[in-house]
């Protein structure tokens, strides 16, 4: 009687991690845009880079710590985040502090996800047979080729990246992993800008973020997507031969 009591409530505690996390996220896009935004950073810089000239590793630890939770809690800002990391320690101290911040941050949704909601989808999904079957198999044969075209194709946001592997039951540690590397290049890419954030403001405009849009931006970019695919288009070549 006491078992059967006390098992909803444990079924609701596992979502309590995540409902956080979605809360947050929430009262975040409607009270903090404003303050994590390029003309906070840009009042702010004098103050910033003074305080880096004379506690650098303070500073980092600081910005790691804030910019874990605005991927943890998909606060608005990370651009913003990824650009002050190149604008305070550079192309390759910033990228470094970045990948590590948001992969960091990435996990903390992945756990909370599939501590409590995919947790409940993925054992629905281990049950299921036919079409879900079929797909659920695919995804687990290519789970690392999935991942890393999640982080690499820019359509999908970062939040469905780190929300729908702890959802469909995928490796922690493969998570981790394409997480680390796969968000490499756009890293480079927000950490450069960054870093030429100090001429901008002094001329008064803000950055152009169209650059990423630039072919030889975006084309490597694309070119890695490829690669990632096609273990992907292999494999389903070779059922198709052997079918």
């Amino acid at each position: 009687m006491t078992e059967t009591t006390h098992l909803p409530r444990r079924g609701l505690a596992r979502h309590i991690p995540l409902l956080i996390l979605l809360s947050v996220a929430v009262i975040g896009a409607v009270t903090l845009g404003d303050y994590l935004s390029f003309e906070t950073l840009r009042d702010n810089r004098e103050a910033l880079l003074a305080f880096r000239d004379g506690n650098y590793v303070t500073l980092a630890a600081a910005f790691v710590g804030l910019y874990v939770l605005i991927v943890a809690f998909s606060l608005p800002g990370a651009a913003v985040a990824s650009m002050t990391g190149g604008f305070l320690f550079g192309l390759t101290m910033g990228t470094g502090l970045n990948v590590v911040s948001a992969t960091i941050g990435a996990t903390a949704i992945f756990l909370a996800a599939r501590w409590g909601l995919g947790a409940t989808l993925t054992a629905k999904l281990d049950a299921s047979e036919g079409t879900i079957k079929k797909l659920r198999d695919g995804l687990r044969e290519n789970e690392i080729s999935v991942l890393f075209l999640l982080r690499l194709v820019p359509a999908v946001p970062f939040f469905v990246a780190n929300l729908v592997p702890a959802l469909v039951g995928v490796k922690l540690r493969n998570f981790v992993m394409t997480t680390a590397l796969g968000i490499i290049p756009g890293a480079i890419v927000f950490t450069w800008i960054g870093v030429g954030l100090g001429g901008v403001f002094d001329r008064g405009e803000t950055p152009d973020l169209s650059l990423l849009w630039e072919p030889f931006i975006i084309g490597p970019i694309l070119g890695l997507c490829i690669l990632a695919a096609l273990p992907i288009i292999i494999r389903a070549l070779r059922g198709k031969k052997e079918g």
